[in-house]
């Protein structure tokens, strides 16, 4: 896998008054409704970007990994999290005071213009990603939305992308249920579109 650069450099953040806390899978980071306080960067780890919906179902937006950081827009404006932020896996993230980001992007044109430059490309594959879901056919958007995670992780060979989730993931990424993500990945593992090995799925 390509090397993930920080969006801002480690020690700058921490030289900064950044502490750097650590994550057990399923811990929240910050839910849906909270107020954003800081600036969170991960140093190694997955975090998903989420909402629960009444009836259980959990819809998955997005899963920033090493070096990104989550939903850095809301610390622009005064309003709550619409969303969740939950460890995948164990995560150690960066996590910097509002007021303290606010100042150190403020004087550093270089970092805003890369701050901007990391949004404006996960809302790229963001509007990629929702074009994909909005695919009639269960199949076309199963592979279309590993096609986008695969291009966004720079993988380009046949079967050299490890999807990292599981099919409850995938349902929740698509939108699709369980049962029907299941028989897509079958139907695609017969195909020879994607391998399957241990339960990974290979694309």
């Amino acid at each position: 896998m390509p090397d993930i650069a920080m969006i801002i450099d480690e020690e700058l953040l921490l030289s900064s008054g950044a502490d750097l806390m650590n994550y057990a899978v399923n811990d929240v980071v910050f839910k849906e409704g909270d107020m954003p306080k800081y600036y969170f960067q991960i140093k190694t780890g997955t975090v998903k970007i989420n909402n629960y919906h009444e009836d259980g179902r959990e819809i998955i937006h997005s899963v920033p990994f090493d070096g990104h950081c989550l939903v850095e827009s809301a610390l622009f404006i005064d309003k709550a999290y619409p969303v969740n932020a939950v460890a995948m896996t164990g995560c150690e993230i960066i996590r910097l005071e509002k007021s303290k980001f606010l100042s150190l992007i403020g004087s550093s044109p270089d970092l805003m213009a890369k701050l901007y430059r990391y949004t404006a490309e996960r809302m790229y594959y963001r509007h990629v990603m929702m074009n994909n879901i909005s695919a009639p056919d269960p199949g076309t958007k199963v592979k279309r939305v590993m096609e986008s995670l695969k291009s966004y992780n720079q993988y380009t060979s046949k079967y050299s992308y490890q999807f990292p989730f599981t099919r409850q993931q995938l349902a929740s990424l698509t939108g699709l249920c369980v049962e029907t993500v299941i028989r897509v990945v079958k139907k695609m593992e017969k195909e020879k579109t994607v391998r399957i090995q241990n339960g990974k799925i290979f694309y």
